[in-house]
């Protein structure tokens, strides 16, 4: 019998329902380890299994130490095969530091320049768009993680003059490198997926220099790839392709600032930004890879445990994906397809369900009988 593999999986829930999510995407994923290769009542262990190791970092965390996470966070983080991280943000804590002191000190720091965050058009969830109740859709959105607006670049100056003298300056970043490693990593997506197709989305009418840049190297790397099919877009026209015609996309490649917006657009057309995932990745593997969904820490909300745990879930099968385990992470994609066509659903998507209802609704789905030709990875 194969030895069983165990992934070291690095848990940072961080603030409000990210919380309450993570927790329901850990007991998913053990429910899923359990099932990969062992007895059907879980006496034997299966195929693999996860050593978790939580981590309390966050608002609560920066209001005890006057920081979001330990100062040698990073060098303990390295020692773990993926971050599976829930959200950031509270009310104590100004955003920018918040976002800068946790999640994108992970993300710059591991060099996670590629944001893989899919549009997922889940059974039984109501989309605003009408097509979606008579075509299948759904396109993945490629992000650079590492560069653009998010770079961290500028800075506020002048404040001395008095009121109302204040300069500020935000550098936008694009390299040829950042630009090309993101652009030819949206075209091997593509030749994954049944249409062939990047759509690579700039604003080069009024940012003459570094979205031009990004479309000169788009045009030298596309004839790499015959067999997919491009278009370039302006955001703004792209932004209206998401609503009119959706059926066009396969995969959309942006700037750090430009994804970061096409992608909530696309998850709300889906039904809502609880269902949607995304991974963090250092495709090198010179550092672990960080899975989240994309959703906020959602104050309103937080601690009623009515929260969508579906875009942790999903997060979750992209990290098994990354982990060299896609069969588990198709059985985890069918089995929330299953729950949410089954009506159990969370209160954003029409339904009535708590997270851990749906978290469970998913596990006994996991726990049902499987075909005989399963083939776990």
């Amino acid at each position: 019998m194969p030895e069983r593999r165990i992934h070291r999986i690095a848990a940072i829930p961080a603030d409000g329902v990210g919380k309450e999510v993570i927790a329901a995407g850990r007991q998913v994923l053990d429910a899923l380890a359990e099932q990969s290769g062992g007895s059907p009542d879980g006496s034997a262990a299966g195929s693999f299994g996860f050593e978790w190791q939580e981590f309390p970092w966050g608002s609560e965390y920066y209001a005890e130490h006057g920081r979001m996470m330990d100062p040698d966070g990073l060098d303990v983080l390295r020692g773990f095969d993926a971050i599976y991280f829930g959200a950031v943000g509270w009310e104590n804590v100004p955003d920018h530091v918040s976002l800068w002191g946790l999640r994108l000190n992970i993300t710059q720091n591991f060099d996670q320049w590629a944001n893989v965050r899919p549009v997922t058009f889940l059974p039984g969830v109501e989309s605003p768009l009408r097509k979606a109740d008579r075509m299948p859709l759904g396109w993945v959105v490629v992000r650079e993680n590492s560069e653009g607006e998010y770079a961290g670049l500028g800075g506020r100056n002048l404040s001395g003059r008095g009121p109302g003298n204040e300069v500020a300056v935000q550098t936008a970043l694009f390299t040829e490198k950042g630009c090309e490693r993101i652009i030819r990593f949206a075209f091997d997506v593509a030749r994954t997926r049944p249409v062939r197709k990047v759509s690579s989305v700039t604003k080069s009418n009024a940012q003459q220099y570094g979205s031009v840049l990004w479309d000169d190297v788009f045009k030298r790397v596309a004839p790499d790839y015959p067999d997919v099919r491009t278009e370039s877009v302006l955001v703004d026209a792209m932004s209206a392709k998401f609503v009119l015609h959706p059926e066009d996309l396969s995969v959309v490649v942006a700037s750090n600032l430009f994804a970061d917006i096409l992608s909530d657009l696309g998850s709300a057309l889906a039904g809502s930004l609880g269902l949607a995932a995304s991974a963090n990745l250092n495709p090198e593997r010179r550092f672990p890879s960080m899975f989240e969904p994309v959703h906020g820490s959602a104050p309103d909300i937080a601690g009623r445990g009515i929260s969508n745990p579906v875009g942790a879930i999903l997060s979750a099968a992209l990290m098994l994906d990354h982990l060299g385990l896609p069969s588990a992470a198709r059985r985890l994609e069918a089995a929330v397809a299953a729950v949410t066509a089954a009506g159990i659903r969370t209160h954003d998507v029409g339904g009535s369900a708590g997270t851990e209802e749906v978290a469970a609704a998913v596990i006994e789905e996991l726990r049902s009988p499987q075909p005989p030709d399963t083939v776990w990875s």
